[in-house]
């Protein structure tokens, strides 16, 4: 049985759950206008990329507030004949229901705690909005414990405008967030300066650190564009003052954000004493460095965590497709071999790939090339972008659709800068790490095969790979296993075979726009930027440019 997940809200997706399983998970913004983070007609872009799913599904599944779903009248009209034909049924859940779900039921957790966190989303019909839920997962039910209104709990709300208005970077469509460079600032700045103020932002004012202006001009930041925030303009000033500035007031938000986690957890769970597994998810999840640091907060009381590939609100087609397979029509639990897949992209043929390099020959040599000759590439200090199979879903690159490079080189961070992501020089690249080696390399051990968690390198291990190693000495790692991906696992050993490394550097292949979906989308940004090969794993296809 096939049942559709969609989402026409931003970060727009729709999904094929497949007896359980999702086989299909398409982000909106690696379509089409390629800008990140936009709504659109999730169910119109189901019929033009899946339109047998979609004729074969008999529940389609969808977020409130349902207007997102109903403003595309065609497409609406379109699905609910097919759901007539097919005898089923259009379900519409909570927000934050669809978020405890993906989590929960992407997990192989039997019973778990479930804490979800966002800027905000409609629980019901009646409008009713929420920034925090709890949920005690058990089995194929999600018992829902609390709701917090964006008056009591709104972290997400808070970053958002200080994103935007202290720091004066993108948070949204259509350029996307740049939260994570605030957590990269964060490592270089003084964590108590402005703590207490960042705290009463988001304790005792967070009504008036989250109002958005009914003057902010819609889309991206534009230097001198935006209103004079009422409440953060002060911090604003401070900001302004030099970069060293910037970095303690990101230290302060950060120190905040967690230590109000930390209490949130800690009520959680002493609530709850008796479960030793936690599942979460939505947008503020993706602080990873905060997400980091829950299980050295709670040693004595937490087995294990589980995030998502796609905590965000891309995820929710899948949590709401997830919840009618298992709540409501009672299908048991899927049992994932190690991890729920995130390679759910649509899958390119080689025909597909062949197209596209041949429309462009007169710029780039193709020749066949297997691992190894990929190794050496690497090994001479080249930058290789990857294209295989199917996209992962989510934010982070996962072998998939990477730039890797070599971790040990010390000025590696600064060529891939200058060559292909132009990012702040602060910003830190990630290591992928064969899973049975974390031990080794890191302080603690922690599974992350979506890249969701920072963690300590050893000290002794850390003059080896200094391109992926932050300021502070962590990094935010991808854990490998063979069942996550077997190439990548594959090419990890060879890589530690060749280099006694069991690291590669691994950023996501694209250059300030959305991962590249498509071959076309993987060329262009192979050609526009400095990679130095693109590299196609099933096919065995290196392509290079022709100098000129």
């Amino acid at each position: 049985m096939k049942i559709i997940g969609a989402w026409s809200g931003h970060d727009c997706s729709f999904c094929v759950l497949k007896n359980g399983i999702p086989v299909v998970h398409a982000e909106y913004e690696r379509y089409y206008s390629r800008e990140k983070s936009p709504q659109g007609d999730s169910l119109g872009f189901l019929f033009d990329r899946d339109s047998k799913s979609a004729n074969e599904a008999i529940h389609y599944a969808s977020v409130y507030p349902k207007k997102k779903i109903k403003q595309h009248e065609e497409s609406f009209k379109k699905a609910q004949e097919i759901i007539e034909k097919n005898k089923g049924k259009f379900h519409f859940v909570s927000h934050h229901k669809a978020h405890a779900a993906n989590a929960f039921y992407s997990s192989n957790f039997k019973k778990s705690i479930i804490v979800t966190i966002d800027g905000g989303g409609v629980e019901d019909d009646r409008g009713g909005e929420s920034a925090c839920t709890i949920w005690y997962g058990d089995d194929v039910k999600l018992n829902h414990l609390q709701t917090f209104s964006p008056q009591e709990i709104n972290i997400g709300g808070v970053w958002t405008r200080v994103t935007r208005y202290i720091f004066k970077l993108q948070n949204g469509w259509p350029l996307g967030g740049q939260e994570g460079s605030i957590m990269a600032m964060a490592a270089l700045g003084d964590r108590a300066k402005y703590v207490d103020d960042f705290w009463k932002m988001l304790t005792v004012d967070k009504m008036m650190a989250g109002f958005k202006p009914p003057n902010q001009p819609i889309g991206a930041y534009v230097k001198g564009k935006d209103p004079i925030h009422p409440y953060l303009d002060p911090w604003a000033k401070i900001a302004e003052k030099s970069e060293q500035d910037k970095f303690d007031l990101a230290a302060g938000l950060q120190a905040a954000t967690e230590e109000l986690i930390r209490q949130l957890l800690e009520k959680v769970l002493t609530a709850i004493p008796d479960i030793r597994h936690m599942c979460l998810s939505g947008g503020v999840v993706l602080n990873s460095l905060a997400m980091g640091k829950i299980k050295k907060w709670f040693p004595d009381r937490l087995d294990d965590i589980y995030i998502p590939p796609i905590p965000y609100d891309g995820g929710l087609s899948i949590g709401a497709a997830q919840i009618v397979w298992h709540e409501i029509l009672g299908h048991p639990r899927v049992e994932w071999k190690d991890n729920a897949s995130p390679y759910l992209g649509e899958k390119w043929d080689k025909n597909h790939v062949n197209e596209v390099l041949q429309g462009c020959s007169e710029k780039i040599k193709v020749e066949n090339c297997d691992l190894d000759d990929v190794i050496n590439l690497l090994e001479e200090q080249k930058i290789i972008s990857i294209f295989n199979q199917g996209s992962e879903s989510g934010r982070r690159a996962l072998g998939n659709r990477s730039i890797l490079a070599d971790p040990r080189n010390p000025d590696m961070k600064r060529i891939i800068n200058e060559k292909v992501k132009h990012r702040q020089w602060y910003r830190p690249f990630a290591p992928s790490i064969l899973e049975e080696c974390v031990n080794d390399w890191f302080d603690e051990y922690q599974e992350s095969p979506y890249m969701q968690f920072v963690l300590n390198f050893k000290k002794e291990k850390k003059n080896l790979v200094p391109a992926v190693i932050h300021v502070d000495g962590t990094a935010r790692l991808q854990t490998v296993k063979e069942c996550d991906n077997s190439w990548y696992y594959t090419f990890l050993k060879a890589w530690n075979e060749k280099t006694g490394v069991p690291i590669i550097l691994n950023t996501s292949f694209n250059d300030r726009e959305p991962i590249c979906e498509n071959a076309n989308h993987a060329l262009n940004c192979f050609l526009k930027t400095d990679i130095d090969y693109l590299y196609f794993p099933e096919h065995k296809i290196l392509v290079s440019k022709i100098e000129k």
